[in-house]
């Protein structure tokens, strides 16, 4: 006998206009008035991702959630415009962020205040989140294309600082890496959890799609603890396991994970051992240490991401122009 199931139809939604937000646009970074903020190791990787760009290779950029809560949707843009960065890659927090952003101006609630009043994520117009997903997987996309064409074709007031949407308008891969429970819209009463696993599935395979011609190009991974190394951990055995097939192979590539753990004097190149707490960092051992032990190359950068996306960007739009 089938176990109960929670009625989500007893849930009782609000207006977004009741929420107190906690981010507007007036976070988001001005091209012209960047933080000034340097590090020598961001200089070294703008070299790397030009040459990828030179000879063709992928730039990839996985990111969590508070990527797009720092304002660096602008600089971001602009840096796929340039063809600096090739394909996006958003857990399902930042996908949110993102189209609340382009909705309404405006994203984040106070967790602790919302959660007390048993409130938290329940907001009528996040419906709308799920219902690109429903549409667009049902049509045969993937869930970040989905969420881009929704925020283009319905023309959301702030869709010129979306991501999503301009993935979706310049063709750019942008996948959605999910965990079906991790994210408010899943508590939603139209969130169908058959196209969230579709749409990111398909988004996986894309992704792994990209994967497979590393060899030569940059990943990068900002912020994303568990979703970044897990999901780039395994479309890299699946890549692999078909060069090798083909006598080919993915080895000389570069990585670079930025995050807040102070880890810059560290030998990041090596696993920590088990009984170091940070052994459980997946970013260190699996994007900085075990998959570029044969050949590839990684760098950590400590920083707030609102200063070290802005630095990269200064340093590729300053050497991508000479």
């Amino acid at each position: 006998m089938p176990f109960t199931q929670f009625d989500r139809k007893r849930l009782h939604l609000k207006p977004l206009s009741q929420r107190e937000h906690e981010i507007r646009l007036d976070i988001m970074l001005d091209k012209d008035a960047l933080p000034e903020y340097r590090h020598p190791t961001i200089a070294l990787l703008a070299d790397r991702i030009c040459a990828a760009k030179a000879a063709g290779r992928p730039i990839m950029m996985m990111m969590g959630g508070h990527v797009i809560r720092s304002g660096a949707a602008p600089l971001l843009i602009q840096l796929m415009k340039e063809g600096l960065i090739t394909h996006f890659a958003l857990n399902g927090a930042a996908c949110i962020h993102d189209f609340e952003l382009a909705m309404i101006g405006a994203t984040t609630e106070s967790v602790a205040r919302y959660i007390t009043e048993g409130q938290f994520g329940l907001w009528e117009e996040d419906e709308l989140f799920n219902q690109a997903v429903n549409r667009g997987v049902r049509d045969g996309l993937g869930f970040g294309e989905s969420l881009g064409k929704y925020i283009e074709e319905n023309h959301f007031p702030h869709r010129d600082v979306s991501l999503l949407a301009a993935a979706y308008r310049h063709q750019v891969p942008l996948t959605a890496h999910v965990g079906i429970g991790s994210d408010i819209v899943h508590e939603l009463p139209n969130a169908d959890g058959a196209a969230i696993g579709e749409g990111s599935f398909r988004d996986f395979l894309i992704y792994v799609n990209t994967v497979e011609h590393l060899e030569g190009g940059v990943f990068l991974n900002f912020g994303s603890a568990v979703t970044g190394p897990e999901v780039y951990l395994k479309a890299l055995s699946m890549a692999r396991n078909v060069k090798k097939q083909k006598g080919e192979e993915i080895r000389h590539f570069t990585t670079a994970v930025f995050d807040l753990l102070p880890l810059e004097n560290e030998n990041i190149h090596e696993t920590p051992p088990k009984s170091d707490p940070r052994y459980y960092f997946r970013p260190w051992k699996t994007i900085l240490a075990r998959t570029v032990a044969d050949g590839g190359e990684s760098h950590y950068i400590q920083g707030e991401h609102r200063d070290t996306v802005a630095c990269l960007y200064r340093e590729l739009m300053e050497k991508d122009k000479t």
